[in-house]
Parts: structure tokens; C-alpha cells; sequence
């Protein structure tokens, strides 16, 4: 496919080791890997709220080198097979793992005409939404943002204190994008009340939006 201003590459993490839930998952079979809330697994159903989006390329998977025939098959069993699975030989968390799916996303992007910088929609294999029309939508509006150069983050609205998360304040504005005020960390309970009783701060979600050479 061509790669143009428009171009979604999907960037799915999933490179969790499965030591949280265990022993429902363990190491060999992490929690992006097993069917926790319907019956496709997490990781599919990262894969699956991207039908309908416009312009969407096959997805760049991170994931552990031990995981990487089951992440294979459960792609290909799904019908959106990778269009490169990187393996991880150890754990570095979100940038590195990022950083090299931004380059092989420019690699794969030469010589295919178009714009030769695509958008990356950075997606972690074991969320769990709901609302797939609001993901939806709320990709399509940091889309322009993203083409623009911009690095885009995805902020929850918070409904309760949730001292678990870091939280994101915005910058007044009409929106629907905002630019970012600051990140904050973890908060108290009494400083996680005071954040939703703002409208001003969103859990941050751990999902971003940007081109490649911008996030390099």
C-alpha cells in the first residue's frame, strides 16, 4: 500500500512478561496473549479496533523473543498479519521499543512513493476498550496534529480518584486536541480528587500518535 500524509502504521506493544495475573498468566502465556474478555485475546482485539479506520497499513508488533510464534499466529489467525514482529530480547520499556519500530516503519516505507514518514499509532496489546467508536474518534482528531509534526498522547477522562495512573493536564483550548501542560506522576488521593473535580487532567493511557521521524 502507499504510504501518504495519511498513512496509520499500527505499533502494538506487546511485550508484557505475564508476571501480574499469575497464575491465570504466567511467562510463556503473558496476559496480551490470552482471551481474558471475550473470545479473541487481547492482543487481537488491539488488532480488531482498528477496522474501519481509513488508510490503516498491516501493524509492526514488538513483543518478547520468546513470544514470537504465538504473536505470528495469533495475527495470522486473525487476519491481520504483522508486516514486521520485532523481538525484544530483553525488556526496555515503551521509547527503545518505539524507536525501533519508528525505523523499521521508514525502512519499510522507502521506494513505495507518497510521503515516506508515516504516522505511528502506538498501542499497548492489553488494554481493554469498551468504546471502540470513541477510540475511534479520537484518533481520527490527533490525526491532523500527528501529520503536523506533533507528538500526540491519549488522555482518559478520569471517573474516579485513581491514585494508580499518572495523569496528564491540558493546556485551555477548544479542543478536541489540546496541547499538553505537564505529566504528572502518581498522585495522593487528595490530589487525584482534586484532579477530577479540575476537568483539567486525564489518566494518560499509555497510547500515542506520531511520525516516525518526529518521535526519532
Amino acid at each position: 500500500s502507499l504510504v501518504t500524509s495519511q498513512m496509520l502504521i499500527p505499533v502494538i506493544l506487546s511485550g508484557g512478561s505475564g508476571t501480574r495475573l499469575w497464575p491465570l498468566s504466567r511467562e510463556l502465556y503473558p496476559k496480551q496473549l490470552l482471551p481474558l474478555v471475550g473470545d479473541r485475546t487481547m492482543l487481537q482485539e488491539t488488532a480488531a479496533r482498528l477496522t474501519g479506520l481509513d488508510d490503516v497499513g498491516a501493524p509492526i508488533v514488538v513483543c518478547n523473543d520468546s513470544h514470537r510464534f504465538m504473536v505470528a499466529e495469533q495475527m495470522r489467525e486473525f487476519g491481520a498479519a504483522a508486516q514486521a514482529i520485532i523481538l525484544e530480547p530483553v525488556g526496555r520499556n515503551t521509547a527503545p521499543a518505539v524507536a525501533v519500530a519508528a525505523l523499521v516503519a521508514l525502512e519499510k516505507s522507502k521506494g513505495k512513493g507518497g510521503d515516506t514518514d508515516p504516522v505511528l499509532l502506538v498501542l499497548p496489546a492489553d488494554h481493554v476498550i469498551r468504546n471502540v467508536a470513541a477510540f475511534q474518534s479520537s484518533v481520527k482528531a490527533g490525526l491532523a496534529a500527528a501529520n503536523d509534526g506533533k507528538l500526540v498522547t491519549f488522555g482518559v477522562v478520569p471517573d474516579r480518584p485513581e491514585t494508580g495512573y499518572g495523569y496528564i493536564r491540558r493546556e485551555p483550548g477548544a479542543g478536541p486536541a489540546y496541547a499538553v501542560a505537564e505529566f504528572v506522576e502518581k498522585p495522593d488521593v487528595a490530589t487525584a480528587e482534586k484532579y477530577v473535580e479540575s476537568g483539567d487532567f486525564f489518566w494518560n493511557s499509555g497510547m500515542f500518535m506520531f511520525r516516525a521521524r518526529a518521535f526519532l
